[in-house]
């Protein structure tokens, strides 16, 4: 004669229990205390979805469902003075019948029900959350209130990428991102009057449903965002800045605003070579390394509309925010041409160097970022060239100019006037600017342009004569030698600098040798204010 209520099952967790004018959704059992079924909600495949306190239901079902949490089973014995009393329900409840229900509650909620929401983990840094009209992407898997999973961006392995507060999402979804952080979790509660409503969307979710959404913000921007730039680490000597043209090098790591690597320079061990505000690289990469110096270390944060767009490229997501930690290596410029800073010159300065002379110098060689190439000091010994012949890259010849022995100077040469863009494999990078800090110890003077050989004195009138030592009328290439080591050797004639002596007096005697039959006759020989303009050097 009384209502009989038996809790078969109550869940661990139950954050709310069922109060009058709450609207309940729930599956049931009936039958009749034999067993009988009478009706089933299971059968129709859809919950019983009503408001309880309120008369909708028989009075002891409206007394039972009170205080039941979602996902608790319970077994209802009601007696008729509660239920349909001594007139029944025709054809399906007799008079005066004791009724029987097993019910699950499925879903609860309140016409006064607010969004919920539960953060359960924020980042400690966190210099931004999501406003209205912001573009997101998370992750969320969606479930009903007991649990049953409807929807997953995970198992798309796709984010869902949305504008928030402009009706593009329901509205509990956008009220409930509002707030979060990059890297946030949080839990989303919506009941369905904020959501799909009465008729629920038609597909997956039912009518009157509260939905629960698991939400990992991965990314935030504002389509009116520009880049934004946090220097890290800015050297205190910087020179020079990059501008508009400048040629550089740069080590990066590129991830998204969750952190998640998309790719890196340092794994290549190779830099990024790139001119800038050219359109070489993404319009914000273009801005954002604008202004920087050598050696500085930045991170560059670039909008979608900045970057690689709603479509995104390889590993990069569409409407993703891209974030660049760089350090930069070098720049240039294609007009530069040599820099040269003294540090020490000499006060008896009066010899300067100049094309054709024989130098012997020291030098440390090293990268815009001070990492050291070579060092003639550490193989105990000088480097010796003839300037101007093209024995050194052209930056280096240009930069040795005009200098005294004992000067000491810093030559820095764009990577056009050094090793180009290709560099030297496994030594010099490719598109690298050179540092070398040099001090001149030796300096021979070297001979006149087009000259490898002069005399000290007057020129014997007898020349030919006096080379032809066995007088046959002609001159071999070893008696053409000889001669010249003779002169050479007493100081009455000088060799250019810094050339090898054999192929100096082969190089003259061949020129001298007009038809190639390896003799040199009278008719042949000539000094060279003798001859007229030719294209070798000759005696």
């Amino acid at each position: 004669t009384e209502l009989g209520v038996e809790r078969r099952f109550v869940p661990e967790s139950c954050p709310r229990a069922v109060r009058p004018g709450d609207f309940v959704r729930y599956h049931y059992l009936g039958a009749f205390p034999d067993g009988t079924r009478f009706d089933s909600s299971y059968d129709r495949g859809s919950t019983f979805n009503v408001f309880v306190g309120k008369g909708q239901l028989i009075a002891g079902m409206d007394q039972a469902l009170v205080g039941m949490c979602v996902n608790e089973r319970r077994f209802v014995k009601i007696p008729p003075k509660l239920a349909y009393g001594s007139e029944g329900v025709p054809g399906v409840i007799p008079p005066n019948a004791v009724l029987h229900f097993d019910v699950l509650l499925i879903d609860l909620w309140n016409s006064e029900d607010e969004v919920q929401v539960q953060t359960y983990f924020k980042p400690e840094k966190c210099s931004r959350t999501v406003q209205v009209s912001d573009f997101v992407r998370y992750h969320y898997n969606g479930t009903f209130l007991d649990g049953t999973l409807f929807d997953s961006s995970h198992n798309r392995m796709r984010t869902y990428d949305t504008y928030v507060g402009i009706g593009w999402l329901i509205p509990g979804m956008d009220q409930g991102l509002l707030g979060m952080c990059v890297g946030e979790k949080r839990i989303i509660t919506i009941p369905p009057f904020l959501a799909y409503g009465e008729d629920g969307d038609g597909k997956e979710i039912p009518g009157q449903a509260s939905l629960v959404f698991d939400v990992v913000l991965l990314d935030l921007h504002n389509p009116k965002d520009g880049i934004a730039i946090e220097n890290q680490v800015v050297p205190e000597s910087c020179e020079r800045r990059s501008q508009t043209g400048d040629f550089l090098r740069y080590h990066y790591n590129g991830t998204l605003l969750d952190g998640t690597l998309f790719d890196s320079s340092y794994s290549r061990n190779h830099t990024y070579d790139t001119y800038i505000g050219k359109g070489y690289v993404i319009a914000g990469m273009d801005e954002g390394l604008l202004g920087v110096c050598t050696g500085e270390k930045r991170r560059i944060i670039i909008p979608p509309h900045l970057g690689y767009g709603e479509e995104g490229r390889g590993k990069i997501p569409g409407s993703a925010v891209l974030v660049f930690d760089i350090h930069v290596v070098d720049f240039h410029n294609p007009s530069d041409s040599v820099s040269i800073t003294v540090h020490y010159k000499p006060s008896n300065c009066t010899v300067l160097s100049k094309k054709g002379d024989y130098l012997k110098y020291h030098y440390n060689a090293s990268l815009l970022d001070g990492t050291l190439l070579d060092s003639t000091h550490s193989l105990g010994k000088t480097y010796n060239i003839v300037l101007g012949s093209g024995q050194v890259v052209l930056g280096m010849d240009m930069g040795l100019q005009d200098m005294c022995v004992g000067e000491r100077r810093t030559v820095v040469i764009p990577p056009h006037l050094g090793y180009g863009e290709h560099g030297v494999e496994g030594e010099v990078p490719g598109s690298a600017v050179l540092v070398f800090d040099i001090e001149l110890l030796e300096l021979v003077s070297g001979l006149p342009e087009g000259y490898m050989f002069v005399w000290n004195g007057e020129v014997s009138p007898n020349l030919f004569e006096e080379i032809d030592q066995n007088h046959d009328g002609e001159v071999l290439l070893e008696e053409f030698s000889e001669y010249i080591q003779t002169q050479v050797d007493t100081g009455k004639g000088k060799l250019a600098p810094g050339f090898d002596f054999e192929k100096i007096v082969k190089n003259m005697f061949t020129n001298q040798d007009r038809d190639g039959n390896g003799k040199v006759t009278a008719e042949e020989f000539k000094l060279k204010d003798q001859e007229a303009r030719e294209e070798h050097d000759e005696l």
